[in-house]
């Protein structure tokens, strides 16, 4: 299978499974990747996920680029909206994703860590939109994710230039959140999203709805939803269980109800 699912716990580890390839993303990989994502949205066992890429180089190198060479612009159209749909199936995802990027993440491959909700990077990270050096531009929802992750200079310093950066430079820029060495990146990757994963199901999902609404720029209308959401919190048995806790001064135990 192009994409392997391996649980650790409450994580779900999903890596991207063509080493040989430098994991680039073609039709094949992406429908894995959406399936892979349906399967773990519906395992109640599952809390979080860890996105990766195999071998010892790459997250993902991009889109196959052999496979759109010659394309028209009606099936170029075609291949990036499967792209935009794979990004948006993870940005959608209920339960929060982590990008676990151990290597080149170039291209398409970059512009699904981008849709992630949490980055972390091995110190031999390379991430960029090398796009415009093949005469395009990034379409897989990089123009989009990228300004609003670190600010459109940045984002435009980039996209345009078409250069790629380091771990430390991603770091300093606000590409990733975290990193790591090499040798211990999906440990400590799966040590966050366990984290993550111990904290009440209903909330993660709230929150993380929430946080992706806050660039569309309805402002007031965004707030209003928040204070509807955080209501409905209030019907949870998670809620009176995490409260509850606090005031026990005892770990809580949530159950995702």
């Amino acid at each position: 299978m192009p994409v392997a699912l391996e649980t650790r716990g409450r994580v779900a580890v999903l890596t991207l499974d063509r080493p040989d390839r430098l994991n680039a993303l073609s039709p094949d990989v992406l429908e894995d990747l959406v399936a892979r994502l349906d399967e773990v949205e519906g395992d109640e066992g599952v809390g979080a996920v860890v996105l990766t890429g195999a071998g010892d180089k790459a997250f993902s190198a991009g889109a196959d680029v052999s496979l759109v060479r010659e394309a028209s612009p009606i099936e170029a159209r075609a291949f990036a909206g499967r792209g935009h749909a794979t990004a948006d199936r993870i940005e959608a995802l209920p339960k929060p994703v982590v990008a676990a990027v151990n290597g080149y993440a170039l291209g398409g491959g970059c512009e699904l860590a981008l849709a992630c909700d949490v980055r972390v990077a091995s110190d031999r990270a390379q991430i960029g939109l090398p796009e415009v050096t093949l005469g395009i531009f990034p379409g897989w929802g990089g123009t989009q994710r990228m300004p609003r992750l670190i600010g459109p200079g940045r984002a435009k310093d980039l996209i345009l230039t078409g250069r790629r950066v380091g771990a430390e430079e991603a770091l300093a820029i606000g590409l990733v959140e975290r990193v790591h060495p090499h040798g211990e990146l999906l440990d400590r990757a799966v040590e966050l999203a366990a984290e993550i994963a111990a904290k009440p199901a209903w909330a993660l999902a709230a929150a993380k709805a929430m946080i992706n609404r806050a660039g569309d720029g309805d402002q007031a209308g965004n707030l209003a939803r928040e204070l509807d959401l955080f209501a409905l919190a209030f019907a949870t048995e998670d809620q009176r269980e995490g409260m509850a806790a606090f005031f026990e001064k005892r770990a809580p135990n949530f159950r995702g109800r």
